[in-house]
């Protein structure tokens, strides 16, 4: 492949902005691309796919690089990635058997997995012989899932109308709703997208709205609900009858909801900012079922957001914690007798998951649930994003 200045320069701007800024390589890629209207297809996969595995690989490409200068530092990555250098005046320092030699004597496994020592260690401490399988697979680059929305088109109906666009997907057991892209392209852009068909949702996230075992007229509360991913998918499953009330904190989210729920012809979602306790109080009993999706460390989904693992810390997991104990203590007073709660997260820490489950069913807040079944999904085990999703039962008044 051709090495061009200009793109090596975007993607430089856009790591500087990443660590230097402290920014989020999702939005900074956004913008890069945005800068340059006069950069191709192929130009700006080349920056987006380079950025994000160059962020994901940052801490082994600045061990192994001759120097933190810029043209080295993507040197050094263009050569662990199995390619050669131009002989270009930018890459003089950079001697190819040196950095190779250098990386077969490397034993250090965090820096072979590019990650800060503490989350090695908080790794091994929670996860143990598995963690080192599982911080190798979320290293992986993450396939590109579609969640069909079938109150418009069926699975195989979609499958079928992508291949017309030349594009070609597969499907997997165990995820009723989800087609795999056999190769990564931008599907934002294709029709079917547009006229609200499927949605862009990695498989393990699909199983959360599953889990909660809706029916057609039930009331849901989606009580974390962001910008409406699992809001969207549990209107489908409830076949667009009854409600789904989607909440959350911040109202500038629960937007994203309401346009995405036009696109996909979805009515029965209702918006709801939660502006304090009073809020959930005024809920009380009202839900059929109860969805907390809640925050987390984000460990889980490391193969599409790698600078995750550069601006986490223990400060930040213990604080996302608290958070999370918060929610299960005051959010399931929503749930009516008899209802069922799910409570998931995008973590693979016991300590975010099980734990926090445990801590809430000893509490007082917690003594009228049961736990029917939680599922602990790894991405070594699965090939999708590590997640857990916790099934409770309120008893019956």
């Amino acid at each position: 492949m051709k090495l061009h200045n200009n793109t090596i320069r975007g993607v430089h701007t856009a790591l500087a902005a990443i660590f230097e800024e402290g920014q989020y390589a999702d939005k900074v890629i956004e913008r890069t691309l945005k800068s340059n209207p006069k950069w191709g297809a192929r130009d700006r996969s080349f920056i987006a796919e380079t950025t994000y595995e160059m962020v994901r690989w940052w801490r082994l490409i600045n061990y192994l690089s001759p120097s933190k200068e810029p043209y080295d530092l993507f040197g050094t990555y263009w050569l662990m990635q199995g390619h050669s250098l131009p002989p270009w005046e930018e890459f003089a320092k950079i001697n190819p058997d040196k950095i190779k030699e250098k990386y077969e004597k490397l034993e250090d496994p965090a820096k072979l997995e590019s990650v800060p020592d503490w989350l090695f260690e908080r790794g091994q401490k929670e996860l143990g012989d598995k963690w080192e399988a599982e911080i190798h697979s979320l290293n992986q680059e993450a396939q590109v899932v579609l969640r069909v929305n079938t109150l418009k088109i069926t699975r195989e109906q979609l499958k079928n109308r992508l291949v017309e666009d030349n594009i070609h997907t597969h499907i997997i057991k165990g995820y009723p709703d989800a087609l795999i892209l056999d190769e990564r392209t931008n599907v934002f852009r294709n029709a079917a997208f547009k006229e609200g068909m499927f949605e862009v949702q990695d498989a393990s996230s699909q199983l959360v709205a599953q889990a909660l075992a809706v029916e057609p007229g039930m009331r849901v509360i989606d009580a974390c609900a962001g910008a409406g991913g699992k809001s969207l998918h549990i209107a489908a499953l409830m076949q667009n009858k009854g409600k789904v009330l989607s909440m959350d904190i911040e109202e500038w989210k629960l937007q994203q909801t309401k346009l995405r729920a036009r696109r996909d012809g979805v009515s029965i979602i209702e918006r709801k900012v939660i502006e304090g306790s009073k809020t959930i109080k005024r809920m009380k009993e009202t839900a059929d079922r109860l969805l907390l999706d809640v925050p987390c460390s984000g460990l889980g989904v490391l193969r599409r957001n790698p600078d995750t693992k550069w601006k986490l810390s223990e400060e930040s997991i213990e604080k996302v914690r608290k958070t999370q104990q918060e929610i299960l203590q005051s959010y399931p007073s929503m749930v009516k007798p008899g209802g069922q709660m799910v409570y998931a997260t995008c973590s693979i820490l016991p300590s975010e998951n099980q734990d926090q489950i445990a801590i809430f069913l000893a509490s007082e807040a917690g003594k009228d649930f049961t736990l029917i079944e939680d599922q602990k999904v790894l991405a070594q085990e699965s090939g999708f994003d590590g997640f857990y999703i916790a099934r409770l039962q309120k008893k019956e008044a």
